[in-house]
């Protein structure tokens, strides 16, 4: 078997070692295989073994290894999401959380000089390496989140410019949105002659380099683009199946649950109405903990930060760093003990199995929460922690509420867990990183009314 050399990145060279160490002597596994096997394994990522692609989408032939007689697996394609700092990071996050749903290895890359970026909107990521680091490996594909000055970022370094320049040159996918398929893609003449979208106010720029239309997303021969934060969720499912199929596409999306009809107006259902009371600001708190989901705590912490909200991120954990449940490093502002000696107008907890059940083991947390229910202020949840954190500690008692769907048959009451948003008094619940946005905004809506709501959801691109 005959492949063409590339230079690795340490983990991949250690995976490789593995492989062929194993290919070896495979009656004797080498320490770490079953990881190896079950890297990407979750509630939403089974093993699968995609169609076979022409060497369009990668120069690499991938090993193959027999774990039985039935069961077999490739190795997983390589995509590289660069971030800056003013990246948007809904698009970021968003973009490495679903690729890695599908068992794609996402390399997270810094265009800075440290791993840390100070995204958009006071969000703090970690990436896995340097983007330099990265230059002479190769990608099945190269994904671009936007923001401003994120894109600017992207366009003035180098290094990113030659590697998705080569990327291009090899006839490989490469992709971008919001504002980096004008800023960085058409700057680099990287969209000549071929159909694009981007954000609405980079359009005109655009067309100087580009034939410029309004789709959602736009696939025109190896690139693929779209339009903002509330584009980004049908973009990584489109590059989802221009890695693989659509066969694999669609497994990735149901569980995102994703909106039937996109740019809708979004509804919630709200029972007991309450006016939600603040001092002119909302001091809001987010938790995150390791294993808490990252699309669904960026998205509220992103959202309700363009609402002027003040919200505090804490780490219910040891470290401000925490690894959430697609390994997405994020940053919090404290921890939680010092979050704790502040008062607030809303406590809402993003999902994520790992990290609910360390919402669900904080006391301090917990205590909170129960504060903040007992003197009717609001509190929220999302995703696995209705569920796992509310409903078992008394929480929902009285209380109408939705979940992850795989989740609902904890709730007590399960009567209204049909609905993607459901606010009931002081309490407001929702269902999955596919309705985090109409999570988020019902915040908003609760706190500013549902003009600004809908002010931001369409700025987000999120409805028409």
């Amino acid at each position: 078997m005959t492949t063409t050399e590339t230079k690795l990145l340490p983990a991949q060279r250690a995976r490789a070692d593995t492989s062929r160490r194993y290919l070896k002597n495979p009656k004797k596994p080498p320490k770490g295989m079953a990881l190896l096997q079950l890297h990407h394994l979750t509630l939403h990522s089974l093993p699968f073994t995609p169609k076979l692609h022409h060497s369009r989408f990668s120069t690499r032939k991938s090993l193959r290894f027999s774990f039985s007689a039935s069961a077999s697996t490739t190795m997983a394609k390589q995509v590289l999401v660069p971030v800056a700092n003013g990246t948007e990071p809904m698009e970021a996050v968003i973009t490495i959380d679903v690729l890695r749903r599908s068992g794609a290895e996402v390399t997270v890359a810094s265009v800075q000089k440290e791993l840390r970026v100070d995204a958009c909107h006071g969000v703090k990521i970690v990436a896995d390496a340097l983007v330099g680091d990265c230059k002479d490996t190769g990608f099945d594909l190269i994904a671009l989140p936007g923001g401003m000055p994120g894109a600017t970022n992207f366009k003035d370094c180098a290094v990113l410019e030659s590697v998705v320049k080569k990327q291009a040159a090899d006839g490989r996918l490469y992709a971008a949105v919001c504002a980096s398929p004008a800023v960085a893609l058409g700057s680099w003449g990287l969209l000549k002659g071929l159909k694009a979208t981007c954000y609405p106010s980079f359009m005109e720029q655009l067309s100087s380099c580009a034939t410029a239309v309004e789709s959602i997303v736009q696939q025109d021969g190896k690139v693929v683009t779209s339009r903002g934060p509330g584009t980004t969720m049908e973009f990584s499912v489109a590059l989802v199946e221009q890695l693989y199929d659509k066969e694999k596409a669609d497994e990735v999306s149901g569980p995102l649950l994703l909106r039937p009809n996109h740019g809708d107006e979004y509804k919630v259902i709200e029972l007991n109405p309450m006016e939600w009371k603040c001092n002119n600001i909302p001091q809001i708190l987010v938790p995150i903990a390791d294993g808490s989901e990252e699309m669904e705590a960026v998205m509220i912490i992103d959202i309700l930060r363009r609402a002027k909200a003040n919200v505090v991120v804490a780490s219910v954990g040891d470290n401000l760093e925490i690894l959430a449940s697609r390994k997405v490093k994020l940053v919090a502002d404290m921890l939680l003990d010092e979050a704790a000696k502040l008062s607030y107008d809303l406590i809402v907890l993003p999902g994520g199995l790992g990290g609910a059940q360390a919402f669900a083991n904080s006391d301090k947390l917990v205590n909170m929460l129960k504060k903040q229910a007992e003197s009717n202020k609001p509190y929220g949840a999302i995703c696995a922690s209705p569920a796992l954190v509310l409903e078992p500690h008394g929480l929902l008692k009285g209380k109408k509420a939705t979940a992850f769907p795989a989740m609902c048959n904890k709730l007590s009451d399960q009567s209204f867990i049909d609905n993607r948003v459901v606010v009931d008094g002081n309490l407001i619940t929702s269902r999955g990183p596919g309705t985090s946005m109409e999570f988020a905004l019902g915040i908003v809506e609760k706190f500013f009314g549902r003009p600004k709501a809908l002010e931001l959801a369409k700025v987000m691109l999120f409805v028409h």
